[in-house]
């Protein structure tokens, strides 16, 4: 038989999926996934009951509803002082996954040259590649995550296309200062490329930090793409609700490609985080301060274990070094370990890179986005396992 595509063939099987059955077949504790174990706003829940009992059910408008892209226009002007015309400047999509892969097939002619700095979210490289964009990779590296400016200009060339920004950075757990922001759109004007910007943990930032758009920085309004998650903003990501906001010019082939993917998104949903993005501003801050809670909480837990924690500046994120602990594998080695001998999962690093001989191999990610009563019994099996003192 003829072969499938050889691009999307050649990829295993994501790690996410990968610790997540092993978790289960074992019992873990999954703190791999990149999702909270809670329900979410019980408002913004609710919301969505009601907008699916008396509201239509049929297809919304291909560029979704107008109470979101209303909503979606405001919350740019209510946080970033953004002046979006809704009609022509916001798109709603099935998830931020959806509108990532929207934004890089719409823009990328095959050729294009695109720049990624890694670790970097797992289905970045598949869609560039299977556009026929050749990504320039620069790496942050462990445990400050500093962006190295030499390297980053060395990156862009007249064949650039565009720049993929993820800030928060998953799985770094970095926060783009305003310096390193300010170089990156030197390179995009100097360059005549686009940003891309996946923002979802933009409500997730910590220390008293914030988080700053590229679009907003001198003459970016124009060359960046900004998107959105309700998944990661209201702790809903089975609902898989993105959107995104970007200038006309961009969002015209932004578009054309989103009709052809999914064409639209469940509507009681579109409506529920229409909703939801008019909370006040306690439920925002509250989410950051939740969050951050949790982060110290599990991060102190894993420093009287004895791993070597790492910042964590935003996401719900938070890496860990294991070499203090004596184990001698590397890290996709330890995490089947501790799923397998202590019950709780993780995420090996490695797999957010592309060159696996030269990719950091000693740190794990946790997800600390759960209860507490979670996190407190997964360090408790680390304690256990390891010898140490968890609390």
């Amino acid at each position: 038989m003829k072969p499938a595509n050889a691009i999307l063939s050649g990829y295993g099987t994501t790690v996410f999926e990968v610790m997540s059955r092993l978790a289960m077949e074992k019992g873990a504790i999954n703190l791999g996934q990149g999702f909270p174990d809670d329900n979410g706003p019980s408002e913004v829940v609710a919301a969505a009951q009601a907008a699916l009992a008396d509201r239509p059910n049929q297809y919304p408008p291909m560029m979704g509803v107008p109470e979101l892209r209303q909503a979606v226009a405001a919350h740019n002007k209510r946080f970033y002082n953004l002046d979006v015309d809704w009609q022509t400047e916001t798109m709603v999509t099935s998830g931020a996954t959806e509108a990532l892969a929207s934004c890089l097939f719409g823009l990328i002619e095959p050729g294009d040259e695109v720049v990624l700095i890694e670790p970097l979210y797992d289905c970045y490289l598949p869609i560039i590649r299977r556009a026929g964009g050749i990504p320039k990779l620069v790496r942050v590296e462990p445990p400050r995550w500093e962006l190295p400016y030499e390297a980053l200009a060395a990156a862009f060339s007249d064949k650039t296309k565009l720049i993929l920004l993820n800030s928060p950075m998953n799985p770094a757990a970095k926060v783009f200062s305003r310096e390193e922001l300010g170089f990156i759109a030197d390179l995009v004007k100097k360059h005549d490329a686009y940003a891309v910007c996946d923002e979802v943990y933009e409500h997730i930032v910590f220390d008293g930090l914030t988080h700053h758009p590229l679009m907003t920085l001198p003459g970016m309004r124009e060359r960046c793409v900004r998107i959105g998650s309700a998944g990661k903003t209201f702790s809903l990501t089975g609902w898989k609700v993105g959107y995104v906001t970007a200038c006309p010019a961009l969002l015209q082939p932004i578009s054309k490609c989103h009709q052809f993917l999914v064409f639209t998104t469940a509507p009681n949903l579109q409506r529920a985080v229409a909703f939801g993005l008019t909370q006040d501003d306690s439920y925002f801050t509250g989410l950051a301060a939740s969050m951050q809670a949790k982060r110290d909480r599990f991060s102190e837990g894993l420093r009287r274990i004895g791993f070597a924690v790492q910042p964590c500046q935003g996401t719900y994120f938070v890496n860990a070094g294991f070499a203090p602990l004596g184990f001698a594998g590397d890290d996709a080695e330890f995490c089947r370990h501790i799923i397998e001998e202590a019950g709780v999962a993780a995420i090996p690093v490695s797999a957010f890179y592309q060159d696996q001989e030269s990719a950091v191999r000693t740190t794990a990610r946790f997800c600390f986005s759960k209860q507490d009563a979670v996190l407190d019994e997964a360090l408790d099996r680390l304690a256990r396992h390891f010898g140490r003192q968890a609390a």
